[in-house]
């Protein structure tokens, strides 16, 4: 029998609630957009990606500038090494294991250099840094991953600007990923752009105040009148013409007593506010966390440095508290199995000797089958 207009109306609205939406396994996260991962969609639109206003004045400080390359060229030289711990009798024993092919590439598509570095920009600046996973091996963990600017990432459960555990409600682009697909490394030291704000805001008008003085002419001299009928503005300068002419080819100059000379007081170095400058560049090395002499600031107890102290100082009071929160994040058990360890190659570093390339390292085979989101 013929369905009525109502009954069939009826059915379909029944047929369409109890259908089940489409679904497919967390494989993590390639570039893509579902119902319930919107801001993934938005992943890889480089066009869209911004470090964030407050970090850019930042970095237009000078010595703020060169903190962060220094600390970054470390983190983006060293390579990663991993490892698990057995007891030998008397303590822990760390024992080197084949890496996983990531370590040698964490995004397929760019250096490690380049990665490296940028976590430690968004550690150094923010306080915590992101990397999303974008596919992974069969047994569930990460194959690979790509770098989310932390200027763009906002968290709902935490507005920071101390950020006390991982967020669960992680938005990217307007859009809220899952977070079991992102890698959130946070800082134990506090991004400096949410502290010493007044400091950095100093430095920059300091800056401003240095570069107007720059553009000033400052006259070597001055011809006063003292007496006699005044001079018109015509008449002085041709004065102060005739006396520049006579100086080019005299060395004795002449004045009757209605004209004096009085040399400029002011110098270049009170012009460039030299010395406040060196202050302030005291103040942001401290604010950066780096000896200053390693900024090019002239300080008396460190008058000499070899190149081997110079990289002891650098590692100890500046990166390694950025490199052990990249170790211990990447240690964690939603990136490697439990008993699994990352850490830097500290020793190469140390001693200086970068010669051990890439393409000197033993090359682990790729046979770990990946798993991708389609």
């Amino acid at each position: 029998m013929a369905k009525t207009l109502i009954e069939f109306i009826a059915d379909k609205i029944t047929k369409t609630a109890n259908a089940q939406p489409a679904s497919k396994a967390a494989a993590a996260g390639s570039y893509y957009q579902s119902s319930n991962n919107g801001g993934a969609g938005m992943i890889g639109q480089y066009y869209s990606y911004i470090e964030g206003d407050a970090r850019n004045k930042a970095m237009s400080v000078p010595t703020v500038s060169r903190a962060r390359d220094l600390m970054a060229s470390v983190l983006g030289c060293m390579g990663l090494k991993m490892y698990n711990e057995i007891w030998n009798g008397d303590e822990m024993e760390k024992m080197p294991i084949a890496p996983r092919t990531w370590l040698r590439k964490i995004d397929p598509t760019l250096p490690n250099n380049f990665i490296m570095a940028w976590t430690f920009d968004d550690l150094f600046f923010f306080g915590r840094a992101f990397w999303y996973i974008t596919s992974r091996t069969a047994d569930g963990f990460p194959a690979s991953f790509t770098r989310l600017p932390a200027a763009m990432v906002q968290t709902l459960d935490q507005s920071g600007p101390v950020w006390f555990a991982p967020s669960k409600q992680i938005v990217f682009q307007g859009g809220e990923l899952d977070s079991n697909d992102v890698v959130q490394f946070l800082s134990p030291i506090q991004g400096i752009v949410y502290q010493s704000t007044q400091a950095v805001a100093t430095a920059l008008k300091l800056e401003s105040a240095r570069y107007r003085n720059s553009s000033s002419a400052i006259p070597a001299g001055i011809l006063r009148q003292t007496g006699g009928e005044p001079l018109s503005g015509q008449e002085l300068a041709d004065l102060a013409a005739s006396f520049n002419h006579a100086r080019e080819t005299n060395q004795t100059a002449a004045l009757n007593e209605f004209v004096t000379y009085t040399e400029t007081l002011t110098s270049p170095d009170k012009m460039l506010l030299i010395d406040s400058a060196e202050f302030q560049a005291m103040e942001m090395a401290r604010l950066c966390n780096i000896p200053p002499y390693l900024a090019g600031i002239s300080v008396g107890s460190y008058s000499y440095q070899s190149s081997a102290e110079s990289r002891m100082d650098l590692w100890t009071f500046g990166v390694r508290a950025y490199a052990d929160c990249i170790a211990g994040t990447l240690s964690q058990n939603n990136v490697l199995p439990n008993g699994t360890y990352v850490e830097f190659d500290v020793e190469d570093y140390l001693t200086g000797e970068y010669s051990l390339t890439n393409h000197d390292m033993p090359q682990m085979p790729d046979t770990v089958d990946v798993v991708s989101q389609s």
